[in-house]
């Protein structure tokens, strides 16, 4: 399991784009340099003019970001072309329908949500048949649990497949979601960064392009509510998997692994935009209603 994370997080950071930034020395601010389309405010407009030989980008090229296209830029491989600018388009033409990029962007939260809906009726189909194989796995694990050496630790996972194999478990796609979402947050990230009229926005009064620790580093302590949120969504959203029936060592290394990514994902937080972060809030929050609704009606 642990080889199968490190080889998708792997392939993820190797496939993935990249969004290059500069620093304004007027303002001392930092702003993308490669944008998908132009800025909307005359200020920010004003700063690439100023910037243009350290962008290289000339703004006036450029689409308004309201009529960007998929195909606008031309081809940038196969991570920008497949996922960033198809899901900025969707954040920009849901954003004029709903009037606000930041509810587009919870909007399509949800959506993902959605659709990925089938495959968590069946992460939870198994969850069910793993309380069922459990009793099995428990008497298992008694069997082996003094025998150390690697024999013993062969035929006990032998065993352990073949008991899997009766109840139908795959413990791989218990993390399937999981790991189906960390290119889209990926994506979503650099769309955010890569289109003006997004970052440029707020909701609320909460500015979209702001991290937390830009927020508060400027006295508007009010973003804390935004790490608070993240930190119990994805709570939580994790907690829920430690209600799966699992043998002990199954149990305790998906208890150190969610401990760490429940830390990881607040520590990163503070340097993500809120935009990402309201998407993140509101995926996970539907993800934790989701589950509840799903295992009331698995009781019944």
């Amino acid at each position: 399991m642990k080889k199968v994370t490190i080889l998708l997080i792997t392939i993820l950071f190797i496939t993935t784009g990249c969004t290059k930034s500069f620093i304004d020395s007027e303002s001392e601010k930092q702003y993308t340099k490669n944008i998908l389309c132009q800025p909307t405010t005359e200020e920010v407009k004003q700063v690439y003019i100023n910037n243009e030989e350290e962008t290289d980008v000339d703004i006036t090229k450029l689409s308004t970001c309201e009529d960007f296209k998929i195909t606008d830029g031309g081809y940038e491989g196969l991570w920008t072309s497949i996922f960033v600018k198809p899901l900025a388009w969707l954040i920009i033409n849901l954003g004029k329908i709903v009037k606000n990029y930041g509810i587009a962007i919870m909007l399509l939260g949800i959506i993902l949500r959605l659709i990925l809906l089938p495959m968590s009726k069946k992460t939870m189909a198994m969850n069910e048949n793993m309380k069922k194989a459990k009793p099995e796995l428990d008497k298992l694990e008694k069997k082996y649990r003094n025998k150390t050496d690697q024999q013993s630790m062969m035929m006990k996972s032998q065993e352990m497949m073949l008991i899997y194999k009766k109840y139908n478990i795959s413990p791989v796609s218990s993390c399937l979601i999981a790991f189906i979402q960390l290119p889209i947050l990926f994506a979503f990230l650099e769309a955010i960064q890569r289109v003006p009229v997004i970052f440029e926005e707020k909701l609320w009064i909460f500015h979209l392009g702001t991290t937390p620790w830009e927020g508060i580093s400027s006295g508007n302590y009010y973003y804390i509510i935004i790490l608070l949120l993240i930190l119990i969504t994805t709570y939580l959203s994790f907690s829920n998997m430690n209600n799966i029936s699992m043998d002990e060592m199954q149990a305790k290394q998906m208890n150190i692994m969610n401990k760490f990514m429940v830390g990881f994902i607040a520590i990163m937080s503070f340097g993500l935009p809120t935009a990402l972060a309201f998407y993140w809030i509101v995926s996970s929050g539907f993800a934790v209603v989701q589950n509840i609704i799903q295992k009331k009606i698995a009781n019944k």
